[in-house]
C-alpha cells in the first residue's frame, strides 16, 4: 500500500537525515491522513489505492502550476523546490503507461466496452480510470479517446 511505503520511506529518510524528503513525506501522509478523516476515520473508512493516487497526483498538479507561476516572477530557486518535491511523491505512483501501453490502453478499452461513437466515452474513460489509476494523464487520453471515436 501506497501510505505504508511512504511511512517506511520516512523512517528511512530520518535515519539518513534528509530533511527535504522528511518534510515531504510528512506533508504527504499529512493529506492521506486528513481525507481519512473526512471519510470518517477509523469509524467510516480509508482512502483506498486509487484515491490515493489520485490525491498525490493532485499534489504534483499543484506543484506543477506553482513551478509555472514560480517561472514566471523569476524565483528559478523556488521553482526547483517543487520539481525536487514532484520528483519526491512521483516515487510513490505507479510506474506511468509508455507510449505503446498507452495506446494499446485505449484500443482495448474501446474494444471492450464496445464504444463505437462520441456518445460511449464515459463508458471507454470509466474503465481506463479505474484500470490505470495514475498511470493514465486522463486530459490527454479523453482526446484521444473522443479523436479514436470521432
Amino acid at each position: 500500500m501506497i501510505r505504508d511505503r511512504i511511512a517506511s520511506a520516512l523512517g528511512d529518510a530520518e535515519e539518513a537525515g534528509d530533511d527535504v524528503r522528511c518534510c515531504m513525506m510528512r506533508l504527504m501522509l499529512a493529506a492521506i491522513r486528513d481525507r481519512d478523516r473526512s471519510l470518517g476515520g477509523d469509524e467510516g473508512r480509508r482512502l483506498d489505492e486509487p484515491e490515493t493516487i489520485a490525491l498525490l497526483a493532485r499534489m504534483i498538479a499543484q506543484r506543477e502550476t506553482s513551478i509555472a507561476d514560480y517561472e514566471e516572477a523569476g524565483r528559478m530557486e523556488e521553482a526547483e523546490r517543487e520539481r525536487d518535491e514532484i520528483a519526491i511523491i512521483r516515487q510513490f505512483l505507479p510506474r506511468p503507461l509508455t507510449g505503446e501501453e498507452y495506446d494499446a490502453a485505449i484500443r482495448n478499452a474501446i474494444a471492450e466496452t464496445q464504444a463505437t461513437s462520441i456518445r460511449d466515452m464515459g463508458k471507454v474513460m470509466g474503465l481506463l480510470r479505474n484500470r490505470y489509476p495514475g498511470r493514465i494523464d486522463f486530459c490527454d487520453a479523453n482526446a484521444r479517446v473522443k479523436a479514436a471515436l470521432g
